[in-house]
């Protein structure tokens, strides 16, 4: 019972940043901006990366779309940590892994609101 009330609060927080992060993109966050344009992002496929991550935190929460969710959301997680090694930028490769290992962590625990058959 204890791993459930965790991994529901894992997903919890995973869904919460998902959108924190997704509606900056969206919205067009100037740090947000910033990070994406070194990347040749325009403020359009930053929306709709934001959009895709919006989507995916949104899937998590319901169990027919919640390994689909997390996979989504891993991909967007691991296009990030591309993109940062991409410019040599170890430090923020890094910091997006506690992430994506969050991600992998729910589909391995599996949604916590089913019954064990």
């Amino acid at each position: 019972m204890p791993i459930k009330i965790i991994n529901s609060l894992l997903i919890l927080f995973v869904v919460f940043m998902g959108f924190k992060q997704g509606w900056a993109m969206v919205s067009g966050k100037p740090e947000m901006l910033a990070m994406f344009s070194k990347w040749r992002f325009n403020s359009q496929s930053l929306i709709v990366l934001g959009t895709i991550t919006m989507l995916s935190a949104l899937l998590i929460l319901f169990p027919r779309t919640f390994v689909f969710g997390n996979f989504l959301m891993a991909i967007t997680i691991l296009l990030i940590i591309c993109l940062q090694l991409s410019t040599k930028n170890l430090k923020g490769a890094v910091i997006e892994l506690p992430f994506l290992l969050m991600n992998l962590l729910i589909i391995y625990l599996q949604y916590p609101l089913t019954k064990f058959k």
